[in-house]
């Protein structure tokens, strides 16, 4: 091929052409939905105003962007940032972002979203996976750029610092005032109320506590006295409507109520995550007799203590064995009983020791039973706090799904919209200089109020249930954090605070039925009769 061809050749493929085919409708510009995380850690009123403040801010910038919408405001007050499921709001807005209903977010800084560098940057990654950014104002700082990730672990880091710093003044402080005797609680016992700092009885819960020793003393067991208490209606101070053996126990061996006072009895670890444990010998306690009015005289509340040691020791075995009457057949439905054959301990199904004709079950060693028990629990501390918050979040979901259709939901719901509605239409009006700034502040801080109302009250009724799970499950959390991380032997208070029951099944089988409901299976060598 000559060189003309080629040139001939090269100029037509230069001559092709390409046809655009136009778009028939071009996609609109959409808005970003942009959401505001708001926080702050004391009820303080110079606080509420810098929360008020915050709300604000957030509402008019976010108005003010022609390429933004307002997704919602999400705000916590008076509650600490080193834990984020302690913040309803916060998780709220993740939950909304895993619905792909924002895509960005806006914070004041580092330390208000977050003071713990892993929950930090678990969640930034977890939202950025989803397309979410979120802006840290004060650091400057987007983690949908590429360099945002790196800056926030540093950020957090120092934010993380920041707090156990702040926590370990405050231990210090606590400690100070705990030996000076000048300490002040921070939640009053039943039958107590805080007024300016000291506890002054609450005389409605005060008489459920007189009757409570009264009773005891005539001689009924903490278990019958608990289920009085429970049908009187009255809540224990933690808002549990169901009084338990252990309630009435803590308030019988509590000192508070002859009017002193043990400090300490539990105390807080001091790395991130912050854990209170119960102190049992590993920091100081501090004694104050006399720090407070007396709900019951200290002769009452002397023969109550030595009735409770006499009781441990004279009452009948199926009140002081903790396995008595807990165990049950999975065959049959009988309960077990003890027995002792060549000085050795078992345990028996009722109708298998009549008969083995029966039942077939066959006895188990009780140094077997506490070996799985202790299996158990070793498991619960240290797998149990993942699986009982996926249970507490799965009953909560479930709760929320059945109670979405109430009409008092659906009319909560209907308020919330109508005042978001009207807050971006005050947004607006404040743009454009329709409204004076100081009626804009008022009218703002009055419709944040409503809001946050609005939601708690939304929140009452959703926790309003009768099924008593997600307590029960809440409290269950509550006693494993206060119990040891290792427990060398069988411990039969321990076992009672944490099992409702164990069923024998075939196999070698036992299941543990905890205190909320869950059942957890361990395997066992039975030791043959």
């Amino acid at each position: 091929m000559n060189r003309r061809q080629q040139t001939d050749g090269s100029l037509a493929l230069e001559q092709k052409k390409v046809i655009v085919i136009e778009a028939a409708q071009r996609p609109e510009a959409q808005k970003l939905r942009v959401a505001a995380y708001c926080r702050v850690s004391s009820d303080s009123s110079d606080q509420m105003n810098s929360f008020a403040a915050q709300l604000n801010y957030y509402t008019t910038l976010i108005n003010s962007k022609d390429n933004w919408t307002m997704a919602d405001i999400y705000a916590d007050a008076g509650i600490s940032g080193t834990s984020a499921e302690k913040r309803p709001d916060f998780q709220r807005l993740l939950s909304d972002c895993r619905r792909g209903r924002i895509d960005k977010i806006l914070v004041k800084s580092i330390s208000r979203f977050a003071r713990n560098a892993v929950d930090c940057l678990k969640t930034i990654r977890a939202l950025k996976a989803i397309g979410v950014g979120v802006c840290f104002e004060e650091q400057g700082i987007d983690t949908s750029e590429m360099t945002g990730e790196l800056l926030t672990a540093m950020f957090s880091a120092i934010a993380q610092k920041e707090s156990e710093s702040i926590s370990g003044n405050m231990r210090w402080s606590y400690q100070h005032r705990m030996k000076s005797g000048k300490f002040i609680t921070c939640k009053a016992p039943f039958g107590y109320h805080l007024k300016d700092g000291m506890l002054e009885i609450y005389e409605p819960e005060a008489e459920i506590v007189r009757m409570i020793f009264d009773q005891y003393l005539a001689g009924q067991s903490k278990d019958e006295i608990a289920a009085h208490v429970t049908t009187l209606g009255i809540p224990t101070r933690d808002g549990n409507e169901y009084w338990q053996h252990s309630s009435i126990s803590y308030i019988l061996r509590n000192e508070r109520y002859v009017g002193d006072a043990l400090l300490q009895k539990r105390y807080t670890t001091d790395t991130l995550p912050y854990r209170k444990k119960m102190n049992h010998g590993e920091r100081e306690q501090y004694y104050m007799p006399q720090s407070h009015p007396p709900i019951i005289d200290r002769e009452t509340f002397n023969a109550v203590r030595e009735l409770l040691d006499r009781r441990s020791i004279t009452m009948p075995r199926h009140e002081r064995d903790p396995l008595a009457l807990k165990i049950t057949c999975g065959a049959c439905g009988a309960p077990f009983r003890r027995t002792v054959c060549s000085q050795k301990t078992y345990w028996v199904c009722r109708k298998h020791y009549k008969s083995k004709h029966n039942c077939s079950m066959e006895q188990i060693a009780e140094d077997e039973i506490h070996a799985a028990f202790l299996r158990i629990y070793h498991k619960l501390r240290l797998h149990g706090e993942p699986i009982l918050k996926q249970m507490l979040s799965d009953l909560q979901s479930v709760r929320e799904r059945r109670m979405l259709w109430s009409m008092d939901i659906i009319e909560l719901n209907k308020r919330i919209s109508d005042i978001n509605d009207q807050d971006r239409m005050l947004a607006d009006m404040n743009k454009c200089g329709l409204v004076d700034p100081d009626i804009f502040i008022s009218r703002s801080n009055d419709l944040a109020h409503q809001l946050r109302t609005a939601k708690l009250e939304k929140e009452r009724i959703l926790g309003a249930e009768c099924d008593d799970t997600i307590p029960r499950t809440r409290e269950l959390m509550e006693t494993l954090e206060t119990l040891p991380e290792f427990l060398p032997a069988f411990d039969g208070e321990i076992f009672t605070d944490l099992v409702d029951g164990i069923t024998v099944d075939s196999g070698n089988i036992l299941r543990f039925r905890l205190k909320n409901g869950l059942e957890l299976t361990e395997r066992v060598e039975r030791s043959v009769r």
